[in-house]
């Protein structure tokens, strides 16, 4: 005898199996990869106290997705951009990054976007102040983007960035003598 309540639940198994499993076959389908930028682990970095070093990081967007530019052309578009903090004593100074590639998408054929596409870089200026104890120190912060594939853009997402740098201590700045008067004093 086939009661409600088994007819009910034998139709949630059933639909419940029915997503997981459609699920699943979006997932195996090649290139219906959710967008994702990773990051190179940026090499160490040395810069002597009292003076201005440049920090290159490289950042890499998977295939078939791309990202806002730093400098997109509508305000609608989110930017991608990089904020950092830096340990005491050390100042974050300008970030560089490239200019986007002009893009048009099916989305708006008639429209070229300013994106970026693959990997980028950027290059960070950064000053440990002449008072900093030489040593190793990491700077941390986060790359806010959004992706975008040919058909639709993704929520925006906040990448964890990180860097080590080397503060140097550098000569010993050259000291000259007092002026000393012209005439002989006896």
């Amino acid at each position: 005898m086939c009661t409600f309540a088994n007819l009910a639940g034998s139709t949630v198994i059933l639909v419940a199996l029915a997503t997981a499993q459609d699920f699943s076959l979006k997932q195996d389908i090649p290139g219906n990869k959710a967008p994702s930028v990773t990051m190179s682990r940026a090499p160490l970095t040395s810069i002597t106290r009292g003076k201005s070093g440049t920090v290159e990081l490289r950042f890499h967007i998977n295939s078939g997705f791309h990202v806002n530019s730093n400098t997109p052309k509508s305000e609608f578009l989110i930017p991608t951009a990089l904020k950092l903090d830096a340990p005491t004593d050390i100042v974050v100074g300008r970030i560089t990054y490239p200019a986007g590639q002009e893009m048009s998408f099916p989305f708006a054929p008639d429209e070229k976007l300013s994106v970026y596409t693959g990997g980028f870089p950027l290059a960070v200026v950064v000053r440990p102040l002449a008072s900093v104890v030489p040593g190793k120190y990491m700077i941390r912060g986060q790359l806010r983007y959004q992706a975008c594939d040919d058909a639709a853009c993704y929520p925006p997402k906040k990448l964890p960035v990180e860097f080590e740098i080397q503060v140097l201590k550098g000569p010993r700045p050259h000291r000259k003598n007092p002026r000393q008067s012209p005439h002989v004093h006896s």
